[in-house]
């Protein structure tokens, strides 16, 4: 999920091919198991209703969550060019009002995309690699230790960063999905009849009349659209009509001629023991397949561990996650990321539930809980934004919310039948997460709160230091306040003890906005309280660099008085305590955050300061 910006340079066509490569790796690999998935759950030898049924659900299933609600609906609603949970949280105005239930739900929604992410690789490369059994049924015992290697290897190379492999993702996913087309029409000519699912009513027909079991069956049809979330994540990187181009004229065709193909080997007596995908596919063929699946199955791993990197990325930027260390990859790309917490957690996360479950059927049975339950959450957020940004009637908003509500829900309950069988995992992980954000944005308000109490007295001092009641010294000072209030108590507690000020000084308040991108003339505004004491405040946008040593170029080149050779930063460096009175935070809530703070990314690494110009003043903080 992280192409370089300068993709927006190309053309359509080079932008869509780019676009196969990021956005529909983990959609364009789902036909190695989503009908394996199915069968097992159906009976290994389905009867003509069964097969045509299933088939006419996952046609219908892309064409109503993937086509109509990600490609149409939400890919209209973003910010700033931006999509994805997050900046859908940030564009329904949840930094400026208080909206408890959105942001509950949003950030949950955003937690459980965790959960499966870790999934992902696992099924994804444990199903390529088991084709083999179809000609070697004797490498069953490699095919764990293999997926293993493959797996830690990816995760290893993520510091190097996948710009310079990035350009070729597009490409072998193109020659992937025609493989995939190419082997589905091969099934299809074997028994044309199959077409006959693409009417709807066959499925609708076989869900209403097919009992427990049809509905069972949801679960493995849900798979073929887990990717669907990501289309709407990375509109920023590509813009919505290459990634529209890409699914309309490429992606989707692939993917029903496939599954169309697969239904049509099963109704042609092809065994469906194992993967139905690599049967479909001749004899003298079936090694370079298994390869280029495999290479296929890294690329859509390698997309979701970026995605990862992404949205880590936005909710420290909006503030619901606390700093962590991110290293930009690429000095063109700025969606080429590395953020390695995240990496090692993801790795060992993978690399556990690949062990622990053993093969791809075992992980199919924990897959997909967690992303029906963000598609669920999508999908009333963005009722929430036809109503607020499209000045909808509530009944025109609900009408179409209610109906893919349903849908969502549906896959919901069926995918909750999982639960036992492992799909408590990812939700296990989610919540994790949950708690983490809500720990965090708690802990910060509290102790926002308390910045905010020595407002008085920094505005006396602010007076003080205008009636030069302070000596200067030569140099420039820059206290950093990345909070709701501007003027930073770091700066009294720094008269308090030194009782002088440089000669320049630059109180910076730094904020985080609500949309990706901040233009240059809106980033930053400034205005002198005293003689040569400034207030800077900047605003990066929640895809954004912050680069305070920029800004101060930026303000030099405007001709203010700071000497760039001799600048002390002044940062706080924060202790929580408990309050006297007992009525602050839980003890639990207060040990978590204090934990997370500790461990947080020194702030001179998230605002990219020269650590041998960084002064630290330590603060207590009762919450």
């Amino acid at each position: 999920m992280s192409a370089p910006k300068s993709v927006h340079a190309a053309g359509l066509p080079a932008m869509s091919l780019a676009a196969l490569g990021v956005v529909f790796g983990d959609i364009g690999t789902s036909p190695l198991y989503v009908f394996k998935t199915v069968l097992e759950v159906s009976g290994p030898h389905p009867d003509r209703t069964t097969a045509l049924g299933v088939l006419s659900l996952i046609v219908w299933t892309l064409i109503a969550i993937t086509s109509m609600k990600y490609v149409s609906l939400a890919m209209s609603v973003d910010n700033e060019g931006e999509g994805g949970i997050m900046a859908l949280m940030s564009l329904l105005g949840v930094s400026r009002r208080r909206r408890p239930l959105v942001v509950l739900a949003g950030l949950f929604g955003a937690a459980l995309i965790y959960g499966d992410g870790a999934i992902t690789p696992a099924i994804s490369v444990l199903s390529a690699l088991e084709g083999s059994l179809v000609i070697a049924p004797g490498m069953k015992h490699h095919v764990l230790a293999a997926a293993i290697v493959i797996l830690v290897g990816l995760f290893l190379v993520q510091r190097h960063g996948t710009d310079r492999i990035g350009s070729l993702f597009g490409p072998i996913m193109a020659v992937w999905f025609a493989v995939i087309a190419a082997l589905g029409v091969h099934g299809i000519l074997k028994h044309p009849g199959v077409l006959w699912a693409l009417n709807p009513v066959v499925g609708i027909r076989y869900l209403f009349s097919g009992g427990g079991t049809a509905f069972l069956l949801l679960g493995g049809i849900f798979l073929c659209v887990t990717g669907a979330e990501a289309l709407y994540a990375d509109m920023g990187h590509f813009g919505r009509r290459p990634i529209r181009v890409s699914w309309s004229v490429i992606v989707f065709p692939a993917l029903v001629l496939n599954y169309a193909g697969q239904a049509a080997a099963v109704l042609a007596g092809a065994p469906t023991e194992g993967s139905i995908f690599f049967h479909l596919c001749p004899r003298p063929f079936q090694v370079p397949l298994i390869v280029l699946s495999t290479v296929a199955t890294v690329i859509a791993s390698q997309a979701i561990i970026t995605g990862a990197f992404s949205m880590t990325r936005q909710a420290v930027q909006l503030g619901w996650l606390p700093r962590l260390r991110i290293v930009q990859t690429s000095p063109t790309g700025y969606g080429q990321i590395y953020v390695p917490s995240v990496n090692w957690l993801l790795m060992m996360a993978t690399v556990s539930l690949t062990i622990g479950f053993g093969s791809s059927s075992n992980l199919a049975a924990a897959y997909g809980i967690a992303v029906s339950g963000t598609m669920l959450i999508t999908t009333v957020l963005l009722c929430l934004a036809t109503r607020e940004l499209w000045a909808w009637s509530w009944a025109k908003a609900l009408v179409l919310a209610g109906a893919l509500a349903v849908l969502d829900a549906a896959f919901v309950a069926a995918n909750m039948t999982k639960l036992a069988q492992g799909g408590w995992v990812p939700l296990a992980m989610g919540a994790v997460v949950y708690v983490i954000m809500l720990v965090w944005q708690t802990g910060a308000q509290a102790v926002r709160a308390q910045r905010e109490g020595t407002a008085e007295q920094v505005s006396r001092v602010l007076q003080e230091i205008a009636a030069g009641q302070y000596p200067r010294v030569p140099g420039t000072a820059v206290f950093l306040a990345r909070s709701d209030y501007g003027r930073p108590p770091i700066l009294l507690w720094h008269l308090l003890r030194n009782r002088s000020l440089h000669e320049s000084v630059l109180i910076m308040d730094v904020t985080t906005a609500s949309v990706p991108q901040v233009p240059a003339e809106e980033a930053l505004t400034i205005k002198e309280l005293a003689p040569r004491l400034w207030l800077a405040e900047v605003r990066f946008g929640f895809m954004q660099r912050h680069d305070v040593p920029l800004v101060l170029e930026r303000l030099r080149a405007q001709g203010y008085p700071l000497d760039l050779d001799d600048v002390t930063y002044y940062l706080g460096r924060d202790r929580i305590t408990s309050r006297e009175d007992g009525r602050g935070l839980l003890p639990p809530i207060r040990a978590l955050f204090s934990y997370l703070q500790l461990n947080a990314a020194p702030l001179p690494d998230y605002f990219h300061l020269p650590r041998e110009h960084v002064v630290e003043i330590g603060r207590t903080f009762m919450v």
